[in-house]
Order: C-alpha cells, then structure tokens, then sequence
C-alpha cells in the first residue's frame, strides 16, 4: 500500500573515508536516526561508500595511482555481505535505503546507486551512465538497462548521480517513466569553488532544483561532507588543501535539500560542515496540482516536432551462442550452409 503522505530523509554526512566496514556501522546508524523520526525513505550521497575518490580532482593521474589499490577494496559488490548489513538495516528499521557506492564488478568500478525496499528486497541497481570528467579514469560506465523507476510503498521512485542531473535527454527519460519521488546523489560541493561556478553548491542545488520543477517530482538531493580524515589523507600541500575547499581549506561542502514539485525547497539547511539529515514531508497527491501546469511527457509535450529514442537494453561485454537467436549465428564452414553474412 503506497503512503499517501510520508517523510523522506537527504543524508548530509562524511563517510569513514576508504573504511568500508566504518562507513558501513556510521550508514546504519543514520537509518536508525531516520526511522527514529518516522521516515519511510532516506537517501545517501553519490559513492558515499567508501567515499567519494576526490584524489582524482587534486593532482595529476599518476599521483592519484598510489590511492586505487585501497579504494579497490573499499568498494563493495552488489550482493555481497555489505550491501546484505544494508538489506537488514533497511528491513530492521522498515525503511526504504537509496545507497550510493563505489562497486566493484571484476577488475572495474563503477558509480552505483542501489535501492532497497523496508523488507531488505532489492528494488533495482543502477550505474551512472557517463562518469563525469576524471572520474572516468576510475569508473566505467553503465548501460540502458541502468534506467530505473519502480513502484514502491513511497511511490514511483528513480534516482541519478551528481551530473546526471545536467543531462536533459537522461533527465526526459526518467520523467517519462512516471517518476514522482527522485533520489539525487550529490559529492561535497567544495572543489575548486572559486574557480569553478559549475562545481559549486549554487550551480548544482539550481540542478536539482530544476529537475524536480521539470518532472514535477519531490528530488531528495544527498550531498556528502568532505571529512577531516580525508584532508588528512589527500591534502599533503596546502595548494590541495586549497583546491578540496578554497573557501575555507576546511571540511565542509554539505548542501543536502529537498524539493518539491513546484520546485520549493521543503527544509533548512543545515550548515555545510554539520552532519545530519534534512528531513521534509512529502505529500504525493500535490504531484497532480504541478503536474496540471506542466507535464513535458504529457499535455505539454509536442512529440510531433522532438521526440526521444531510449535503448534500455543491457550491454554487455560477453554473449554466450546459448544466449544469441539461432539466425545470428553463422553456420560452421562445411555444414552445407549459408551464413548470415553470405545469405
């Protein structure tokens, strides 16, 4: 039975950073303190597990290599005994848990989000679809089958990673699946913020912010805190220290909010450097009265003129013949067929 009217929860936190077990004690701890204040959805910040990799961001690749290995074994697989410690929170607590990662599938990695259901259920897996800058020196990609919005006790809900969320055809396509409740993932917003308007807290809020005017959608935006261990560990310069915060060269960078489907901000925010959660109550009916203004898959769309093509199929790197239909499978040489090719 969907919740009619139900509260959600943006985490605004730093992680253990490159501790997986650490960060994994302080995530449940959070979904307790949610289910404590009677909410039904919470969701974490992009690759909050084990962290979010800003040794990309600092210094030149090379000088990055010396974190992989241990950021490897930070990162966790999607059905192994981590994401089975959030299964359990998510049903102990009777909440549902929208996990931004790092997983680890083989020798890669990939920017995941999973969403898990108040009974430990697997509601779906995600990867980003186009890592953003250097973080495709670390991170493949995903693929069309990564686009996701299921139905829930809390309604239809997908979500996207950071800037996903500047991508208007991925962004349509997410609206046109009926979307009404969005978990966005967000990093700190710290790096280079007098440098860089676009990396900044203002620019990307304006993203989310915009994604829940555009689809009419309540958008939980989860922003991370960059962590003193995580000065300690990447800043061995004050120039590093100066681009991670040129505001402060201090932790910080928390920005988490809710919006509604007018596009209102739904809480306060909590001061960039405190971690907590911001809460808000969302109401799923108030969806018609935005939806009634501006629908652009709906009454305010003109397919007619522009239209989108989606491939959700899954891409993968390897087909088995056991998997290919008969007729795309070249007959042997000598067997008195034609190929596909020759026919």
């Amino acid at each position: 039975m969907t919740h009619q009217t139900f509260k959600a929860a943006a985490v605004q936190a730093a992680p253990v950073f490159m501790n997986l077990d650490a960060s994994l004690d302080k995530a449940i701890g959070l979904i307790e303190d949610a289910a404590r204040q009677d909410v039904k959805l919470i969701a974490f910040p992009e690759s909050w597990l084990p962290g979010y990799p800003w040794f990309l961001w600092l210094a030149a690749p090379a000088w990055g290599l010396q974190f992989v290995p241990e950021y490897h074994a930070g990162s966790m697989t999607r059905n192994g005994a981590q994401m089975q410690r959030l299964r359990d929170a998510a049903a102990a607590n009777d909440i549902h848990v929208a996990m931004g990662y790092s997983e680890i599938d083989g020798g890669s990695l990939y920017m995941a989000q999973t969403l898990i259901g108040p009974d430990g259920a697997i509601l779906f897996h995600r990867r980003k679809l186009k890592p953003t800058h250097v973080e495709r020196t670390l991170f493949g990609e995903g693929d069309g089958s990564d686009f996701h919005v299921v139905d829930t006790d809390c309604g239809r809900v997908g979500a996207l990673c950071c800037w996903e969320h500047l991508q208007p055809l991925s962004k349509y396509a997410m609206y046109s699946m009926g979307e009404q409740v969005h978990c966005a993932s967000w990093p700190s917003f710290t790096l280079y913020r007098d440098m860089a308007y676009a990396l900044g807290p203002e620019a990307n809020l304006a993203a989310s912010q915009t994604y829940a005017l555009e689809g009419q959608c309540y958008v939980i935006a989860a922003t991370a805190i960059t962590g003193q261990d995580m000065f300690d560990r990447l800043c061995d310069t004050p120039e590093k220290a100066h681009l991670l915060n040129p505001r402060t060269g201090k932790p910080g960078g928390g920005f988490s909010m809710i919006f509604g489907p007018d596009g209102s901000p739904m809480a306060e925010h909590l001061p960039e450097d405190e971690e907590g959660l911001v809460i808000a109550e969302l109401s799923l009916p108030m969806i018609s009265v935005a939806k009634a203004a501006a629908d652009p898959v709906g009454h305010y769309s003109r397919p007619d003129v522009v239209r989108l093509m989606l491939n959700r199929k899954p891409a993968p790197q390897v087909v088995s013949f056991d998997d290919v239909p008969e007729v795309l499978v070249e007959a042997r040489p000598g067997d008195g067929e034609e190929s596909v090719a020759d026919a």
